[in-house]
């Protein structure tokens, strides 16, 4: 319970309430001394006492100012670890960039490997336009039979009304001699008929 107590009351002193204690003591036994012995001896044991309170507060002024740096040392190591974060947060959304951009460029690339095998299947452009300029002679060619084929059926149908004309007429002309010796008959007959006075 004493070493609690004085625990409690020190604190991290480490016995400097003590040391003063005792120092306080001394001084009063080196007041009250009646030899010079014991008064040199009494001040003997201030001066170290005191020595060991300088030390005792040198010491804590040390560690005083050993954590004050410390924690200029924590501050700084906190301002550079907070940085390092903001770094690592910005190289997080550049990645996150750099991943949307390659899912964009990987799938470009997929849709041009598809349209490049759509292409592959159709033949190339050299060989699509001699084709076409094959079909055009082709087509040029049969152009020119059609043009014939529709001159020489127009001469036939000229050619063809000329003889349905010349039918027509050879028809008229037998029809009208058939009258004219149908005509002549029957004035033969009656003539015939007919008896002479």
């Amino acid at each position: 319970e004493v070493i609690r107590k004085r625990l409690l009351i020190d604190g991290d002193g480490a016995g400097d309430d003590r040391r003063i204690n005792l120092l306080v003591k001394s001084f009063i036994k080196w007041c009250n001394s009646g030899s010079q012995e014991e008064g040199y001896s009494q001040y003997q044991r201030m001066l170290s006492t005191l020595s060991q309170c300088e030390f005792s507060m040198g010491k804590t002024l040390l560690v005083y100012d050993m954590n004050l740096r410390e924690m200029e040392n924590y501050e700084k190591i906190y301002k550079e670890i907070e940085c390092s974060i903001a770094g690592a947060h910005e190289k997080i959304a550049e990645c996150k960039k750099q991943i949307l951009q390659a899912k964009r460029i990987r799938k470009n690339r997929q849709e041009y490997d598809a349209l490049a095998k759509v292409i592959q299947h159709h033949p190339d452009r050299h060989e699509t336009l001699k084709e076409l300029e094959a079909l055009g002679k082709e087509l040029e060619h049969l152009s020119h039979i059609k043009e014939s084929v529709e001159d020489k059926l127009e001469l036939r149908r000229k050619q063809f009304h000329v003889l349905l004309s010349t039918i027509h007429e050879l028809q008229q002309t037998l029809e009208n001699d058939e009258k004219l010796s149908e005509v002549e008959e029957a004035q033969e007959t009656t003539i015939d008929a007919d008896p002479k006075p």
